[in-house]
C-alpha cells in the first residue's frame, strides 16, 4: 500500500524494495564532497543552516551530532527507547563571522577572522568537525576513520514508529523514508526516537527535516547526490534485490557489507565495508601484519559479523596480490564508475 494519509503505522512502514548505500571506508579521504554536494541542493533554506544531511566525522571521535552515540532511541527486544534531542550546537550550529571588520573597515593586520556562535554572538565551544583527525590509539599505533552518514532509511525506522501524527512514512516503491512536512506538527518524537539522529528540527518551519535520498533524482534514473559526486569511488547504491548491482553483490553475495550499529533495532540500509586498517608497529618497532584499528572497537560499530567480513576482505585482496583474480576485489575497486550505481546512472545535466 502507498502512502495513505491516516493509515496504520504497518501501512507506513511496507515497502516492496530497498534501496540502499554501501560506503568503503577503506576508501573515503574525508574530502566532504557528499557533504558539499548535499547542502547546495537540500540545505540552503532558512532554518536549515546548522543541518547536514550528509556528513563526514573522524572515528573514534564525537561524531555528528555530538555524541549521537550516546543520546538514545532505537529499539531493545523490540521495544522503543527513550532518547534525547541534539541541541543546535551538538549539529554543529552556524557560526557568523566578524567579514565587515576585517575585510571593509580599514582595520588592516588588527582585525582578524573571528567566528562566532549563531545564537547568542559568544565565542564556539563545537562545530561540524571540531575534532576532526584526533582519532583514537597509542603511539606509534594511532588510527582513525573517516566515517561518512546520512539518515539510514531503515526499513523499521523508529521515527515512524514515534511519529503521532502519521507524518513518517516509507514509499512503497524504493523503500525511501520521507516526513510529509504538510502533516508534521514539529513534536520532536522522532528526532528523540532516531538513534543515529539524523532527523533535525528547522526553527523557522517548526517541522522535523531529514535526507530524502534524493527522490527527485532517483526517479529520473539519477544517484543521489552524495554517491554520485563522490570521487573515490567509495559509495554503491542501488535495489538491495538486485542481484546485479554492487550493492547486492557486497551486502548479500560476499557479505562484506555492514550496516551501523546494528544492536539499535531499526533494520538501516546504509551499509559499510569496514575498515582493514594500516599495519600496526610491534613492541620492537617493526612493522607486523596486524591492523592499528583493534578489531573490538570495529565490534562496537558493526557487531561481531565484522570478524567474518574482514577474514574474507584480506584473503580476497591476498588472491589479488599473489596474481589470482578476485571478484569482490573488482567490484571494490570499480574500473567503470557507472557500475557502482545500479542503472541509475543518467547524467543530471542531461534532460529526461
Amino acid at each position: 500500500m502507498s502512502y495513505r494519509i491516516g493509515g496504520t503505522k504497518d501501512d507506513l512502514r511496507a515497502a516492496k524494495r530497498q534501496l540502499v548505500t554501501v560506503i568503503d571506508l577503506n576508501k573515503c579521504i574525508g574530502c566532504q564532497t557528499c557533504t558539499i554536494a548535499c547542502k547546495n541542493l537540500w540545505t540552503k533554506r532558512p532554518g536549515t543552516e546548522h543541518m547536514r544531511w550528509a556528513n563526514v566525522s573522524t572515528w573514534p571521535g564525537k561524531g555528528y551530532p555530538r555524541d549521537f552515540e550516546k543520546k538514545g532511541g532505537g529499539f531493545r527486544d523490540g521495544q522503543p527507547q527513550p532518547g534525547s534531542i541534539p541541541t543546535y550546537e551538538d549539529s554543529g550550529d552556524d557560526f557568523r563571522f566578524n567579514h565587515d571588520e576585517v575585510f571593509y573597515d580599514g582595520n588592516g593586520q588588527s582585525a582578524h577572522l573571528r567566528p562566532m556562535r549563531r545564537l547568542d554572538g559568544g565565542t564556539p565551544r563545537w562545530g561540524y568537525n571540531w575534532d576532526e583527525d584526533q582519532g583514537g590509539g597509542d603511539w606509534p599505533n594511532a588510527f582513525f576513520v573517516y566515517l561518512a552518514r546520512m539518515c539510514n532509511h531503515c526499513s523499521n525506522p523508529a521515527c515512524l514508529a514515534a511519529c503521532p501524527t502519521q507524518a513518517i512514512y516509507k514509499r512503497e516503491q524504493d523503500g525511501i523514508v520521507l516526513i510529509d512536512q504538510e502533516r508534521c506538527k514539529g513534536h520532536r518524537h522522532c528526532v528523540e526516537a532516531c538513534p543515529y539522529k539524523a532527523i533535525y528540527f528547522n526553527p523557522v518551519s517548526e517541522t522535523s527535516e531529514k535526507c530524502i535520498l534524493c527522490f527527485p533524482r532517483v526517479e529520473k534514473g539519477i544517484a543521489p547526490a552524495c554517491n554520485r559526486q563522490c570521487p573515490g569511488r567509495v559509495r554503491c547504491f542501488g535495489y538491495l534485490d538486485d542481484e546485479t548491482s554492487h550493492v547486492h553483490r557486497l551486502v548479500r553475495q560476499w557479505s562484506v557489507a555492514l550496516p551501523l550499529h546494528p544492536e539499535y533495532g531499526t533494520e538501516p540500509n546504509i551499509y559499510y565495508v569496514p575498515p582493514m586498517g594500516s599495519r600496526g608497529f610491534g613492541a620492537d618497532g617493526e612493522i607486523t601484519d596486524d591492523s592499528r584499528i583493534p578489531v573490538e572497537r570495529l565490534e562496537e560499530l558493526f557487531g561481531p559479523r565484522v570478524n567474518d567480513a574482514l577474514k574474507v576482505l584480506r584473503q580476497e585482496r591476498e588472491k589479488q596480490r599473489n596474481g589470482g583474480k578476485s571478484e569482490l576485489m573488482d567490484i571494490l575497486i570499480s574500473n567503470i564508475w557507472k557500475d557502482r550505481f545500479g542503472g541509475f546512472d543518467a547524467d543530471p545535466l542531461t534532460p529526461a
